[in-house]
């Protein structure tokens, strides 16, 4: 797939992580932002599981299955980037901390 980064800067709405390197494939970047930080390398590793997933696919998808229990339905924002987001009604904070555990269990600890 060649080379694609996962980048990360800290703001006052807490870490946001992008990647760099799909739209030299003629895909959209990814990015998750309002991170607590402890999330942060956790969800650098959901980024380039998603970036995977994105560049191997014929089209861009809705949602992407990582595990069989882990669906990331990812949206596109208006300025070109795709934001995994939580489903509708769930909290985003929880949801997100819930996938970390769910794909990484060793997280638990």
């Amino acid at each position: 797939m060649g080379e694609v980064r996962v980048m990360g800067a800290e703001g006052p709405d807490g870490l946001t992580l992008r990647t760099g390197g799909l739209s030299a494939r003629g895909l959209p970047e990814l990015r998750a932002g309002g991170l607590p930080p402890y999330l942060g390398q956790g969800w650098a590793r959901v980024l380039g599981a998603l970036a995977r997933h994105l560049a191997a696919s014929a089209r861009i998808p809705r949602e992407v299955v990582l595990a069989p229990d882990v669906t990331i339905v990812l949206r596109a924002t208006g300025d070109g980037h795709l934001e995994p987001v939580p489903p509708p009604g769930q909290d985003a904070e929880e949801w997100r901390r819930d996938v970390i555990v769910r794909l990484f269990p060793e997280a638990r600890s």
